[in-house]
C-alpha cells in the first residue's frame, strides 16, 4: 500500500481526477518537454465527458500559461484507453510540425497520476506486501496489541504525524471557510450555497436531531468549497472530500476531543481508505460513486468508532458498512459538476458515519460480511455498472438538466 501522502493530498477542487490530475499530469510533461513549439492535450474516455464540468481544460491551460505555453485541447469523450477511463495523452511538436515529445498518463483517482511506461517508485509503498488486506492487519494488531494507527505509525514513522497535522488544518480550514461563505456556486446550475443557512438553523435544535444537522452543516461546508475551486484535502477525493473533515471537525468541537486523538483518527480513516485503494478503487469512473463518497464513509465511520472508544473489530464493522450500504451508488453529477448529486451525499454521508458508527458501538464487532469481502463486491459491482453511470455524464441524474 502507498503512503497515506498519496491518498490525502491537499489541493483545490472541484475534482481530484479531472482537475488535480490532470494538473500534476500536464505539470510532468512540461518537465519533460518544456521547449516545444506547440502542445496538443488529448482528453479520452470519461475525463473527456465530464471534462468541462470538472474544469479540466482550465487546469490544463493555467499550467502551460505559467509556462507561458498555450496548448490545443482535443476531447474524445467516446474513446477510452485500456488502463483506465481516465487517459491524457500530452503531445509536443517542433516548428516543422514534428512530435518531439508524447506521453499518456492516467488519473486513476484522489489526485493520483500514473505515468504510462513508468515504473513506480517503491519508496511510495511503505507498507509490507503481507498486510495488504484488513484481516491480515486486524490479526497482526490483535497479536501484537497495537491499535490501527499505531500500525500506520510503524511503517510510516512518526514524521508522517507533521503532515497529518497539516491536513488537519487544510480540513479545518476548509470547514470555517465554507460555514461563512454564500452566494451561488459557479458551473451554471446556479445552485447556492446551503452551509451557512444550515449551520445557522443547526444551532437551534436539540437532542440527536441538533446533532445530526450540525455535523451536516460542516461536510456541507466542505462540499462547497470544493465546488467553488477552493482549498481542500481529498478524502479520498475531492468528490468525497466534505464526509470526513465533517464528522472530525464535528467530533472535535462537540465532544472536546483533542487534535492528538483526531490526528489518529486520520491515520486509520486514512489506512481504511488505502486498503480500498490498493484492493478496489476510489475512482468514480471506475467504480461509480461508491469507490467516493463510500469509501469517504467507510474511512469517517471507522475514525469516529476510533475516537468513541471502539475496538479495532468494531471500527473494522462500522467501515464495512460504510461500504456495504453505498454499493451501487452511481456516479452521474449534472452537466459534471461536483455539485448535484455530489454536496448532498457528502452531508449524508457524514450523517451515515455517525450512524455506523453507534451501531458498531452498540455490538462487540463480530458480523458476517468481512471489509475485506465488501471491498471485493464494491469492485465487482462497479465493474458490472454500465459506463453511462459512471463518470460520463450520458445517463441517470446527469441527464435531467442535459
Amino acid at each position: 500500500m502507498e503512503s497515506l501522502r498519496e491518498l490525502y493530498r491537499i489541493g483545490y477542487g472541484p475534482s481530484s481526477s479531472h482537475t488535480m490530475g490532470p494538473r500534476f499530469a500536464t505539470e510532468h510533461f512540461l518537465g519533460l518537454c518544456p521547449e516545444a513549439d506547440r502542445y496538443e492535450a488529448c482528453l479520452y474516455g470519461s475525463l473527456a465527458a465530464t471534462g468541462k464540468g470538472h474544469l479540466t481544460d482550465k487546469a490544463i491551460r493555467e499550467i502551460f500559461a505559467q509556462a507561458e505555453k498555450q496548448v490545443e485541447i482535443i476531447w474524445y469523450p467516446d474513446e477510452e484507453k485500456p488502463f483506465h477511463p481516465n487517459a491524457l495523452s500530452l503531445k509536443g511538436y517542433d516548428s516543422q510540425g514534428e512530435t518531439v515529445a508524447e506521453q499518456t498518463y492516467y488519473s486513476t483517482g484522489g489526485g493520483r497520476v500514473v505515468v504510462e511506461g513508468e515504473i513506480e517508485d517503491e519508496k511510495k509503498r511503505p507498507y509490507p506486501q503481507e498486510y495488504g488486506t484488513m484481516a491480515k492487519i486486524l490479526a497482526y494488531c490483535a497479536e501484537e496489541g497495537l491499535q490501527l494507527w499505531e500500525f500506520v505509525l510503524q511503517f510510516e514513522g512518526n514524521e508522517i504525524l507533521d503532515y497529518i497535522s497539516e491536513v488537519w488544518t487544510v480540513m479545518c480550514e476548509a470547514v470555517e471557510a465554507g460555514i461563512n461563505a454564500e452566494g451561488v456556486l459557479p458551473g451554471g446550475l446556479k445552485l447556492a450555497r446551503k452551509a451557512s443557512q444550515y449551520n445557522s438553523k443547526a444551532g437551534d435544535f436539540t437532542g440527536p436531531l441538533g446533532n445530526t444537522a450540525i455535523a451536516i452543516s460542516y461536510a456541507l461546508a466542505v462540499s462547497e468549497e470544493n465546488a467553488g475551486g477552493g482549498r481542500i484535502v481529498t478524502a479520498p477525493t475531492c468528490g468525497s472530500c466534505g464526509v470526513l473533515p465533517g464528522v472530525l471537525y464535528y467530533l472535535a468541537k462537540h465532544y472536546k476531543i483533542s487534535k492528538v486523538k483526531i490526528l489518529r483518527a486520520l491515520l486509520t480513516a486514512g489506512l481504511i481508505g488505502n486498503l480500498v485503494k490498493a484492493n478496489g478503487s476510489i475512482s468514480g469512473a471506475e467504480v461509480g460513486c461508491q469507490g467516493e463518497v463510500g469509501v469517504a464513509c467507510a474511512m469517517a465511520s471507522g475514525a469516529a468508532t476510533q475516537l468513541l472508544g471502539g475496538t479495532i473489530h468494531q471500527i473494522e464493522y462500522a467501515a464495512e458498512m460504510g461500504l456495504e450500504h453505498h454499493l451501487g451508488l452511481t456516479c452521474d453529477p449534472m452537466r459534471g459538476l461536483v455539485q448535484i448529486p455530489c454536496i448532498e451525499r457528502n452531508a449524508l454521508g457524514a450523517m451515515r458515519s455517525i450512524d455506523h458508527c453507534t451501531y458498531a458501538l452498540l455490538g462487540d464487532g463480530r458480523h458476517k460480511v468481512s471489509f475485506d469481502s465488501i471491498v471485493e463486491v464494491m469492485m465487482e459491482t462497479g465493474q458490472a455498472l454500465p459506463s453511462l453511470y459512471r463518470e460520463t455524464s450520458k445517463g441517470g441524474l446527469a441527464k435531467v438538466l442535459a
